[in-house]
């Protein structure tokens, strides 16, 4: 639940809710951690906390054979440091594709995705001046502006740096990736996405859940 990606996406969950409930579709997440990590994405997200269920083990993405990022285990390291080591390695576009790109993108703008803050959001990110979204105004409409992604992930990076310990209880994970999957009520798959790197839990990353607009 420390990874970015979740927070991100459940994000655009929540600026989507009227979509999601319109289409009747129920959302259920399965995160890697404990009890206190839960309560604070929920909190922190405002994710139903009933939708959320627990694996501390990473036991159902192994099972659903998730990508598990780098996984490279140097000799006399221990393997905590070897996730971290994983990580920055993958933050580095290296067994993490599109991470670069992703990354790049979140300063520079995209006219093809939607704006992500309005004119009267306040935006606080910790230890920052706080700032209006009506800055980003100056930049045009319409359109997600630049920086105004850098934006969101800066306060959402914030957020886990400073409560570390709680959203992530256990670092051997934090190279795992995640997955979405989509069911029809009688229970046939008819949608799938396996992330194959960090800043790619969609495969629009424009605009991440356009896969609802095929949906009947």
């Amino acid at each position: 639940m420390g990874d970015f990606d979740s927070l991100e996406y459940a994000w655009w969950l929540k600026k989507e809710e009227s979509t999601i409930k319109a289409k009747n579709i129920t959302i259920k997440a399965i995160a890697i951690g404990n009890l206190e990590s839960g309560q604070k994405f929920c909190e922190y997200t405002q994710f139903p906390s009933e939708n959320l269920f627990i694996d501390q083990t990473a036991s159902i993405h192994q099972q659903l054979n998730l990508y598990q990022g780098l996984t490279w285990n140097l000799p006399f390291f221990s393997p905590t440091q070897n996730a971290w080591l994983n990580l920055l390695v993958m933050c580095a576009g290296i067994g993490s594709q599109g991470t670069l790109k992703e990354f790049f993108r979140g300063y520079k703008g995209d006219r093809n995705a939607p704006s992500l803050f309005t004119e009267t959001d306040q935006i606080n990110i910790k230890l920052l001046p706080s700032i209006k979204g009506s800055l980003f105004n100056k930049a045009g409409k319409n359109y997600q502006r630049p920086f105004e992604l850098a934006t969101l992930r800066l306060q959402n990076m914030a957020e886990v740096l400073n409560n570390w310990r709680t959203y992530v209880p256990d670092d051997r994970y934090i190279t795992q990736r995640g997955g979405t999957f989509l069911f029809d009520h009688q229970g046939e798959l008819i949608y799938e996405h396996r992330d194959q790197g960090i800043l790619g839990f969609a495969k629009n990353m424009s605009y991440p859940l356009d896969f609802l607009s095929q949906m009947n």
